[in-house]
């Protein structure tokens, strides 16, 4: 029994760990850097600005498109630890969360119907974020609730002001301040560059609107109105 508890508590371990490493780089997305900053403007600024003004635009991506970059993280990751012979099922199981830490992401975005029993059920449960939390990072000015995984690490950040003071830190030694885009303040409407893009379904012209409702109607109408979405992503 002992032994079980402690696997147990060092997967629990591990999946944080992952949640927190997935989160740092959410957070890193949407605070600094622009779309033109080399190399990661356009793999990974541009693609945060979009998802911040169309939220649902990311579904319609498939598991490649949307996880080929973590892939390859998780394929070094996994190739050091064989090569340094540190290669455990804890190294497997953090790869594999950070892995589909995107596609977890993806799913707080979508309807029940669209993600299916056991997806919706580890919603359900709390294991997997759900689109309730999700809903919060989601509400102006988007400084919150980064972490994509689970609902378990976000709470516990927010209440020890985790991201305020690491932002804190970084503007007090490199003067560094966190971007500033149209849809985290609820003003104007998307760059030239964004509002160009196709949206295939207007079921989805809600992604706008209710991002830049106040927070407690936010909250509520995300996942109210991913109810009535139909299948399909936009």
């Amino acid at each position: 029994m002992s032994s079980l508890l402690l696997v147990s508590a060092q997967a629990l371990g591990v999946v944080a760990l992952a949640d927190f490493i997935s989160g740092l780089v959410h957070w890193l997305e949407d605070a600094y850097g622009t779309e033109t900053t080399p190399v990661v403007g356009t793999l990974m600024i541009r693609p945060n600005i979009i998802h911040h003004h169309y939220p649902r635009y990311f579904t319609k991506l498939n598991w490649w498109q949307s996880s080929w970059d973590l892939l390859l993280l998780g394929a070094l990751i996994i190739g050091v630890a064989a090569w340094t012979g540190v290669l455990t099922w804890h190294v497997w199981l953090f790869v594999a969360i950070c892995v589909n830490a995107n596609q977890i992401h993806k799913w707080s975005h979508q309807t029940r119907a669209e993600n299916g029993r056991l997806v919706s059920f580890l919603q359900d449960i709390h294991l997997l974020l759900t689109p309730r939390q999700h809903a919060l990072h989601h509400t102006d000015p988007k400084n919150t609730y980064y972490c994509p995984v689970t609902n378990l690490l976000n709470p516990v950040l927010e209440f020890i002001g985790f991201w305020p003071k690491l932002e804190a830190v970084i503007e007090a030694l490199t003067g560094a301040t966190h971007r500033k885009d149209a849809s985290n303040r609820g003003e104007g409407p998307a760059p030239a560059w964004v509002a160009e893009l196709r949206r295939p379904s207007a079921a989805h012209a809600h992604d706008l609107g209710s991002a830049r409702r106040p927070a407690a109607h936010a909250v509520i109408e995300m996942e109210s109105e991913l109810e009535g979405l139909p299948l399909g992503g936009s």
